[in-house]
Order: C-alpha cells, then sequence, then structure tokens
C-alpha cells in the first residue's frame, strides 16, 4: 500500500504542477492580449479569446492524463500505451466504465486519479468563470 500511496501522491504532485504551469501561462497570454490594446469589444472576439483560453486549458488536462497513463506502463499495471491511455481517461474523468480494472497490488492508484481529475476539473471550471467575467467586463469597457 506504501508503494501506491507514494506513487499517488508524487503524481498529484506533477500533475498540479502541470495545471498550475497551464494556467499562469493561459493568464499570462490573457493579460498581455488584453494590456496589447487588441479589442474583445464584440461578443464574437471575446468568444474566440475565451475559447482559445479553454483549448488551452484542455491540453493541460490531455498532458495530465498522458503522464497517469505512462506510470501504469511503466510499473506494469497496464500492458500497453492505448489501453493505459484508455483506463487513464475514463478514470480521470471520473467516468469509470469498469471494463479494464487494475490488479489488486495498484488499484488504490485509480482512486488518486479520479480524486486528482476531479479537483483539476474543478480548477479549470472556476478559473474559466472567473476568465468569463473578467473578459466580459473588459469587452464592456472597451465598448463604452
Amino acid at each position: 500500500m506504501l508503494p501506491e500511496l507514494t506513487l499517488g501522491a508524487m503524481m498529484i504532485l506533477v500533475t498540479t504542477i502541470i495545471h498550475g504551469v497551464f494556467t499562469a501561462a493561459c493568464v499570462g497570454l490573457l493579460m498581455r492580449y488584453l494590456s496589447n490594446g487588441l479589442r474583445v469589444d464584440t461578443d464574437w472576439r471575446a468568444s474566440v479569446v475565451l475559447s482559445f483560453f479553454v483549448l488551452f486549458l484542455f491540453l493541460a488536462t490531455i498532458l495530465e492524463v498522458w503522464v497517469w497513463a505512462l506510470l501504469y506502463v511503466v510499473i506494469g499495471a497496464l500492458e500497453g500505451f492505448e489501453e493505459a491511455l484508455y483506463f487513464s481517461t475514463v478514470t480521470f474523468t471520473t467516468l469509470g466504465y469498469g471494463d479494464i480494472v487494475l490488479d489488486e497490488e495498484w488499484r488504490l492508484l485509480a482512486s488518486f486519479e479520479a480524486a486528482n481529475g476531479l479537483f483539476l476539473f474543478g480548477w479549470s471550471t472556476a478559473l474559466v468563470f472567473a476568465v468569463v467575467q473578467w473578459i466580459f467586463n473588459h469587452r464592456d469597457k472597451q465598448a463604452s
């Protein structure tokens, strides 16, 4: 059980760092975009900027899922990368079909990944809501 707890904690640390780096990059790019005088004075422009922001955050999620999948292959919990990626995706999103399960030796890791995914999706959702508000407030200031 100790190896699972250690690996789970390390993976949460790694994926949180990935999410933090992508968040900082997203916010930094958005602030630079807006401070350079580029306008978001229409709903269309604001939506395009927001769409790129969301897609960039989604890249972080994809990377995090791949890192978990790589772990499963490296420790021998799953045979191939495609199987590990599928398992990681349904676990990270907490969908959890159950058609692939880890052996008893590693099954606690799936719980860590699911909790990790829930938290990081919440983080992204909160950030997107804040950015939506920020962009449309900025749009209203530019329009007046």
